[in-house]
């Protein structure tokens, strides 16, 4: 997680909360895919590495995490997140295949949907919980790439 601590470190140096970590909401876990460019998944593989999330949905990528064991251990979180700070706003830090299912949870959609999204390394996404839906306010906004010059 060490991407996700530097992202965070300069919010915490500015004032943020003390952070709760929440070891569940780690990136998910690839298996034999572990380590390898996207280029040399179908080489090495014979899969397109674009399928990432279709794979995790039927459970094909060897010794890798399943969308299911995934969500099992990403909805707690979700939960207790939405428990512990109801009605506040909250910063979750955390990598681009947590934040798909994220989405996919509170959009009610199959991961393999989230795939329609980019997800930028350190970007910012916003959803607000009404009392009936989700609403994605912000996606995969990039200060670094798409503020002010």
């Amino acid at each position: 997680m060490k991407r996700v601590q530097q992202t965070l470190a300069p919010v915490i140096v500015n004032g943020a909360p003390k952070p709760v970590i929440l070891a569940d909401l780690r990136e998910v876990d690839m298996g034999d895919w572990t380590g390898l460019r996207y280029e040399e998944v179908p080489a090495k593989l014979g899969v397109s590495a674009e399928e990432w999330l279709t794979q995790l949905e039927r459970a094909a990528i060897p010794n890798a995490e399943s969308a299911a064991t995934l969500r099992a251990r990403v909805e707690p979180c979700l939960g207790q997140i939405m428990r512990d700070h109801g009605g506040q706003d909250v910063a979750v830090f955390c990598h681009g295949g947590v934040i798909r299912m994220l989405l996919a949870i509170l959009l009610g959609l199959p991961l393999s949907r989230m795939a329609a999204f980019e997800i930028e390394y350190a970007s910012l996404t916003r959803v607000v919980l009404l009392p009936d839906r989700a609403q994605v306010q912000l996606l995969n906004f990039a200060p670094w790439r798409d503020g002010p010059e």
